[in-house]
């Protein structure tokens, strides 16, 4: 399930991860608040979300979506999980009415490149472009923004440390003379980069005390 052309895919929409797309690279994902002994592959940050809220799970070349003992609920399409469901292309899952993604099946007919168009930013890895909507940032990004960027789009619904992007920007032998400055730098560039064409958006949100979050929806609710 790891080929892209065959990847299903969640598509927030609503709430603390609008505009923010996950990839269901496993057979069982779990959806949830999370907590010190709790996990999830997607954390929902919302109080009115159980722990562990609900799964989607893939058998028999099908996915399905079952609640787990939420306190809210699970909904699909409006109706609400009592017993596991199959999912299909095109539904929108409700996580406790607080969380709305809409599930992208590995037989979507719409091409992922047009569906993330939809949700704000874009970029294209192969030829490193960049689009917010249809318009393209023009003239490109310099090779240190496109790494940045990449690399908080490729973490989309996780925070990157000054260390990971560091990491990632810099070439191993410049790496010990970055600074925090440095980093700042980089980032108010591109942030200014974005704002040529979305002077309202908020693409990089940061995380005091631990690092940036890429919005891909420029900060829309």
């Amino acid at each position: 399930m790891s080929n892209e052309s065959q990847q299903a895919y969640l598509f927030f929409e609503e709430g603390a991860l609008n505009g923010q797309r996950f990839a269901i690279e496993k057979r069982s994902i779990i959806l949830g608040r999370g907590g010190h002994d709790t996990e999830c592959d997607i954390v929902l940050p919302e109080r009115q979300v159980s722990r562990q809220h609900a799964e989607i799970y893939f058998q028999s070349g099908r996915y399905y979506l079952r609640d787990l003992g939420s306190k809210n609920g699970t909904y699909v399409n409006g109706q609400a999980v009592s017993i596991p469901v199959e999912i299909y292309d095109g539904d929108v899952i409700q996580i406790a009415l607080c969380e709305r993604a809409r599930f992208v099946g590995a037989d979507a007919t719409l091409p992922l490149d047009e569906i993330e168009s939809l949700y704000g930013l874009r970029l294209d890895p192969e030829s490193r472009r960049v689009w917010i909507g249809s318009r393209e940032v023009d003239p490109p990004l310099s090779p240190a923004q496109y790494r940045l960027i990449d690399l908080l789009f490729e973490q989309v619904g996780r925070v990157c440390t000054r260390d990971e992007i560091v990491e990632h920007v810099w070439l191993e032998a410049e790496r010990d003379g970055v600074t925090e400055q440095a980093i700042d730098a980089l980032v108010r560039r591109l942030r200014d980069r974005l704002a040529e064409i979305d002077p309202e958006g908020e693409y990089i949100v940061t995380i005091r005390g631990h690092g940036f979050r890429m919005d891909p929806s420029g900060g829309r609710r």
